[in-house]
């Protein structure tokens, strides 16, 4: 199998299946929609002149196709033609030797896996490395009264999008501290010409968009601080003394021994709670009002532990949707000291979905680095215990609340195929470690035997036939989609997705050419994709050649945000004498974009219905001032 049929066939796997797609597929695809309307319309049209001799050319709106072409092609909306679909499971998997090193050797025979213990079927297999995914772009001319001919590109256009998540409202002030310094350093030693890196906070505060300007970067560093969500989990105040995972285990798991051990707690620091009995022991309504006041206090802790978790969970959801609309290699690091998600399973799961869905990779850095778990309270909080007879037992919920902490950063990174740095006071290397997709990975798809459409959770696992030492990273589970997805819903998302990508794709026959022209101030950008109909699949139906070719352009400024763009269906249903010749000249459409001076990408995505076949060219544009 090619690499770029590998790459294909990975895409179809990404699209198809219903669960990864379908709570947030319309998002960027719907803004393209929203901002066309800013643009001038395209139109397409073959030339009614076309020979061998002059390939082909465009016509303007004010220009009509002869009568006898008339009906022959139309530039409408239309829909897209049935297929059958079917429920590929995408499984990123990354392949490591004893060194950590990526392996990208491996082959489909080499892998097996099985969905809730049972062998399945490998349908669809790729290797992506980043050779694979590097590709050139291409130039405009530019068009003066006098052009002196097109020069290459002076910038070079963004490929990978970096977006820094610091957890501002659980990070302490020093390891918030050290994160920024870290983050610093890397910034002056690691961010490339065609890196963009943004910083994002969970509180939504002294936040920067995805740019090239480091001192910027810098500048927004300098203004992070701690910024609590929630009032605050616990206080040396609280009667009785409760954490959140000992609050956890009473309210979302009615752990009978927390709630004797809380209830103890609050018998001893309870001033309203007087021991009346004539033994000195507690009576049976001072140990009902004691364990009221514990339930009623792990309820609250509770609620602010979750309160806090869905507002992290939102903002990385938030994140990923930022990301997704950045055409290139998409890393999200989430700088955090962990979190608790025990209540919070389908978010997560929804999070690592798209995450694999637009292959966006969520790295985590564990900003506490080396560190021994803290056994007490914060050393800014009171130390003086109301009950040390239970002080034991909160240190040791205490050190497996921060285990946790630490395993849910892990588990981000494991299911999503990202790299989590943890237990390491070398941030600045960690940053390094985590900013950066891996060597080499893999993508696997599977169609579950017996599917259904239950919203089960059904586990995964990936092992290798090789005997030789090597470490498997890959997701552990998905949950099945409550419905599927109709045919014009895995035709938008591919194109969808193949917009918001850097990778080419050749699967239609079509070139690229841009050409602007200078209007004083202002410029006119022109995108013509070239089709060689000669090698397109029309079908006949009604005496007719028939297919429809959707055209999408955009357009993306120089640190990846989306400016504009336009779709257009072309419609054909040719005659055969017109077939024939359009099949030497083939067709020419042209998008025309008011733009102001400055540079630009250029993505240009054509799909053909009949095939489902589909290309993607890049394109760089220099507009001088």
């Amino acid at each position: 199998m090619s690499a770029q049929t590998a790459r294909c066939l990975k895409i179809a796997a990404v699209f198809v299946f219903g669960v990864l797609c379908a709570w947030a597929g319309d998002t960027r695809l719907a803004l393209a929609r929203a901002q066309s309307s800013q643009t001038q319309s395209s139109q397409a049209a073959p030339s009614q002149d076309a020979s061998p001799q002059q390939p082909s050319t465009t016509t303007s709106a004010t220009s009509a196709p002869a009568s006898a072409d008339a009906a022959e092609m139309t530039t409408e909306e239309a829909s897209v033609p049935l297929r059958v679909l079917v429920n590929l499971v995408p499984v990123r998997v990354i392949v490591r030797d004893q060194k950590g090193h990526a392996v990208a050797t491996l082959h489909k025979e080499d892998f097996q896996l099985f969905q809730d213990g049972k062998p399945q079927i490998i349908s669809n297999f790729s290797v992506e490395t980043p050779d694979s995914t590097s590709h050139p772009v291409v130039p405009a001319a530019g068009v003066a009264p006098n052009p002196a001919g097109p020069a290459p590109p002076a910038f070079l256009p963004a490929s990978r999008f970096v977006a820094l998540l610091f957890d501002d409202a659980l990070l302490n002030q020093q390891d918030l501290m050290q994160a920024r310094n870290a983050t610093d350093k890397y910034l002056d030693s690691s961010v490339t010409a065609t890196d963009r890196v943004a910083i994002f906070t969970v509180s939504g505060r002294n936040q920067l968009d995805f740019t090239d300007d480091v001192a910027k970067l810098h500048k927004a560093l300098r203004t992070l601080q701690v910024d609590t969500i929630t009032a605050g989990i616990s206080s040396p105040t609280d009667c009785p003394p409760m954490q959140a995972y000992e609050a956890d285990l009473i309210q979302n798991h009615h752990d009978q021994f927390a709630i004797d051990v809380a209830t103890s707690d609050a018998l001893v620091c309870s001033a309203s709670l007087t021991v009346t009995s004539p033994t000195g022991t507690p009576t049976a309504g001072d140990i009902l009002r004691a364990q009221t006041l514990a339930t009623g206090m792990a309820a609250r802790v509770e609620q602010e532990t979750s309160t806090q978790t869905e507002s992290t969970l939102r903002r990385m959801r938030e994140v990923l949707q930022r990301l997704s609309a950045m055409p290139g290699q998409r890393n999200l690091v989430m700088i955090s000291p962990g979190f608790l998600y025990t209540t919070h399973e389908t978010e997560y799961s929804e999070i690592i979905d798209r995450a694999i869905r637009e292959t966006i990779f969520i790295n985590t850095l564990d900003a506490r680095g080396l560190y021994v778990p803290d056994i007490g309270p914060d050393i800014s909080q009171s130390t003086v215990d109301p009950n040390p007879a239970n002080a034991g037992l909160r240190s040791q919920w205490n050190i497996t609340a921060q285990s946790r902490q630490s395993d849910s950063l892990a588990s981000f990174a494991e299911d999503s195929g990202g790299y989590a740095f943890h237990n390491n006071n070398d941030l600045t290397e960690g940053l390094k470690e985590v900013a950066g997709a891996p060597e080499a990975y893999y993508f696997l798809a599977f169609v579950p035997q017996n599917f259904k459409y239950d919203g089960h959770y059904h586990t995964l696992k990936v092992t290798l036939v090789p005997k030789e030492k090597l470490a498997v990273q890959a997701r552990r589970g998905y949950y099945a989609p409550l419905h599927g997805e109709s045919a014009a819903d895995v035709a938008r998302r591919d194109i969808d997705d193949a917009l918001f990508s850097q990778e080419e794709q050749h699967g239609v026959p079509v070139g690229l050419q841009t050409q602007y022209y200078k209007n004083g101030a202002d410029a006119k950008l022109s995108v013509l994709a070239h089709v060689d109909l000669a090698r397109v699949r029309f079908t006949k139906a009604d005496g007719r050649n028939q297919d429809d070719l959707t055209v999408v352009a955009a357009i993306f400024d120089r640190d990846g945000n989306f400016v504009t763009g336009t779709q257009r269906v072309i419609s054909m249903k040719l005659r055969d004498e017109t077939f024939q010749r359009l099949s030497h000249s083939g067709v020419t459409v042209r998008t025309s974009f008011d733009l102001k001076p400055g540079d630009y990408v250029v993505r240009l995505v054509v799909r053909d219905s009949n095939a489902a076949a589909l290309s993607a060219e890049n394109g760089v544009v220099e507009i001088p001032y």
